[in-house]
């Protein structure tokens, strides 16, 4: 079992799986106003896996894909726990920070390098993408099932 929560500890969440799931770092430049940082390191999970308790949030945003993100947040203190994305649908994207455990959780690979921030050097043994990396790769290197 997986645990996690908000910064003030209002709402907590679980996680039904045996082993860590593999995460990502999103350099993009929506990731990086979105969690006011230079990237955000995500943790795909099934959705049906997780298990939240406390007053959430959501908030919608449609890419220029069309894609549609819904965004889950503490009401209390506002912090983004985790999002959906129509474009996979059945999975939570976790933001990785929220772990409890969190610093055991290191990215399986970089997306949309072409817009990270020039101070930051990344592994050489990771694999980096200029955009999103193609589905079929990403949910390879993540360990997930390929988008429907």
């Amino acid at each position: 079992m997986i645990t996690g929560g908000c910064r003030c500890g209002a709402v907590r969440y679980t996680i039904a799986l045996e082993r860590m799931p593999r995460s990502y770092a999103c350099h993009c430049t929506l990731c990086q106003r979105a969690s006011g940082s230079s990237f955000a390191h995500q943790m795909p999970v099934p959705e049906a896996a997780l298990s939240v308790t406390g007053e959430l949030l959501t908030a919608g945003v449609t890419s220029v894909s069309g894609a549609v993100s819904t965004g889950y947040h503490c009401a209390a203190c506002v912090g983004r726990l985790y999002s959906t994305n129509s474009r996979w649908p059945g999975m939570a994207i976790v933001r990785a920070g929220t772990v409890d455990g969190s610093e055991r959780l290191t990215p399986a690979l970089h997306i949309f390098i072409s817009t990270k921030q020039p101070w930051i050097a990344l592994p050489r043994d990771v694999p980096a993408f200029e955009e999103s990396a193609p589905p079929a790769e990403l949910a390879t290197i993540l360990e997930l099932a390929p988008p429907a």
